[in-house]
């Protein structure tokens, strides 16, 4: 009973860290959509942005293949974001029935915007632990995320 007992506080503790990390991170990317003027793009949007960004001009299946999202679904969210300006499409030299997506700068320019904000984030745990400490966390969220 005491082995459930101590699993169930740090499930709740757990609980209530995810749920702290979380409104940190909503709250310093919004204090980025409003220093950088971006209140009218939601967070998916901009994780769309990231993504063509890191993956480096991918084409829709490749993207929906990163984002585990369905080619449609992909689809018509691009096609906001170039109806936007924040993305074009560009013919593929090697396949002319593909098309690849680059972020225009407007896009890049708003990916660099919220890469910021994800600095910011990483520098407010940098502060707050010593360097034994961000290795270990480092060490334990690579752990979680892969």
């Amino acid at each position: 009973m005491l082995v459930y007992t101590n699993y169930i506080c740090c499930m709740n503790t757990l609980i209530e860290i995810v749920a702290g990390l979380s409104g940190m991170i909503g709250q310093m990317e919004e204090s980025a959509k409003i220093q950088f003027n971006l209140s009218n793009l939601t967070h998916t949007q901009m994780h769309y942005l990231e993504t063509i960004s890191r993956l480096g001009n991918p084409n829709i299946t490749e993207l929906s293949a990163s984002l585990k999202l369905t080619k449609p679904t992909v689809k018509v969210a691009v096609d906001k974001l170039i109806e936007r300006e924040f993305v074009s499409k560009v013919q593929s030299d090697a396949d002319r029935r593909s098309a690849h997506l680059h972020l225009t700068e407007k896009g890049k320019l708003i990916n660099q915007m919220h890469d910021y904000a994800h600095r910011r984030i990483a520098e407010t745990i940098n502060r707050a632990l010593n360097k034994e400490e961000l290795e270990c966390l480092t060490n334990l969220l690579v752990k979680v995320l892969s």
